[in-house]
């Protein structure tokens, strides 16, 4: 399983960032582009994606490899 990937701030805009790494994957306008960008990489990985708000807070993770907590159903 590859790195967790966070949508974060960054600057006037939002970024990916890979979990624990100090400089950013890749810088886009808006959440959604980021957002978007992230999942290619985490499906790629089989992690999961991370999504911040404007303040550092998470808002929403998605997992896109093996989820130890899968839903039930």
């Amino acid at each position: 399983m590859g790195k967790n990937q966070h949508v974060v701030p960054h600057g006037n805009g939002w970024a990916v960032r890979g979990e624990n790494n100090t400089r950013v994957t890749s810088a886009h306008p808006t959440q959604s582009e980021a957002e978007r960008a992230a999942r290619t990489i985490a499906i790629n990985q089989r992690s999961e994606v991370v999504i911040h708000r404007p303040n550092g807070e998470i808002r929403d993770k998605n997992s896109y490899g093996n989820d130890p907590y899968p839903p039930k159903g």
